[in-house]
């Protein structure tokens, strides 16, 4: 049987989804887990739009079937591949001719539960930024770089609060060293998608802990509602003195090639200035990252300082703390919390 439903109810169904756009489309966004079984390929689906454009509809709808029918029974075995039981949720971009004529052929040889997303990808995406305008009980962990504040995220989780791991889902820290240790980064929207992924599934009334950001991470933008909420949101600031937390970073970077890590610090030569730059960099052939990462740290507390104007919390927590360890500012963040309940 064949279905039209709305993207709303396709998280209740717990079926396979297919994506039946071309693997350009696919690649540059796509739903968390749908698999792809292009109809068309880049170059056919580029040559079909050409022929709509430059001579008909039926033209173009005419060269579609020219490309699709010799894969037909391809389709069919990739989908079975992906719902071996016959039940599965189709769409392309806007619900239109691609997904219907894809899931009528499933239909037509045995699939028994066939679903249909109306409006397709484009109708996803729609929902995807609207859900980050939904009113959400968000608090904020911020700290100067080097404060250990992931690892705290990490341990909230371990102790079953609700997180999200901004910097994970972006594979990027967020400064000039941010890349190191992640492999290459989303676009923006798949990092949208990724993050709704998790999004959806949070309990908007009870806290949602996040750590500290600029509305970039790297070259992925966090969506506007979300970051305003975070601007406005509780803060909860960890006070860690600069050598404890250059420590830290000497600890989390000390295996990167020298090269790296001075071309990252070429990266802020314009904010930091020459003369510190050429001083780190020494720092680093001598092997000294804790002077390197004292250096870089002036300017990136400064430039974190400025962040903080920007801020208009309901309120702004400071807890001074003598370790990066995240068990032990975990529990300061939560006693803090506990206080302002």
């Amino acid at each position: 049987m064949l279905h039209e439903i709305d993207i709303s109810n396709y998280f209740d169904l717990g079926l396979p989804l297919i994506d039946v756009r071309s693997p350009g489309e696919y690649s540059k966004g796509h739903v968390p887990g749908a698999m792809n079984i292009a109809l068309f390929s880049d170059d056919e689906r580029a040559h079909i739009g050409t022929v709509y454009v430059q001579q008909s509809q039926e033209k173009a709808i005419e060269l579609g079937y020219h490309y699709a029918n010799p894969k037909r029974s391809w389709y069919i075995d990739e989908a079975r591949k992906i719902a071996p039981d016959g039940k599965i949720v189709v769409h392309c971009w806007r619900g239109g001719m691609r997904s219907r004529l894809f899931a009528q052929h499933l239909h037509d040889n045995g699939f028994s539960d066939v679903h249909i997303i109306v409006g397709g990808y484009k109708k996803y995406r729609n929902y995807v930024l609207n859900s980050f305008a939904e009113e959400a009980n968000i608090r904020v962990i911020g700290g100067y770089t080097g404060s250990g504040k992931t690892l705290v995220l990490k341990q909230l989780q371990k102790e079953n609060h609700q997180v999200i791991d901004l910097e994970g889902l972006a594979n990027h820290k967020g400064s000039a060293f941010g890349a190191f240790g992640f492999n290459m980064q989303p676009r923006t929207e798949q990092f949208e998608n990724n993050l709704f992924e998790i999004w959806r599934k949070l309990d908007k009334k009870k806290p949602i802990w996040i750590e500290d950001e600029s509305i970039g991470i790297g070259t992925v933008f966090i969506p506007r509602p979300l970051f305003l909420k975070m601007r406005s949101a509780p803060l909860y600031f960890l006070d860690i003195e600069r050598e404890i937390r250059a420590a830290f970073l000497v600890n989390d970077y000390t295996n990167l090639p020298i090269e790296s890590l001075a071309n990252s610090f070429q990266k802020i030569s314009k904010k930091l200035g020459s003369d510190n730059v050429a001083k780190a960099i020494d720092c680093l052939n001598r092997s000294d990252l804790f002077s390197a990462a004292m250096i870089a740290l002036v300017y990136y507390d400064r430039s974190y300082s400025k962040g903080l104007q920007s801020h208009n919390s309901l309120f702004t927590v400071f807890i001074p703390s003598k370790t990066t360890n995240p068990i032990e500012n975990t529990r300061a963040i939560l006693e803090q919390y506990g206080k302002h309940q």
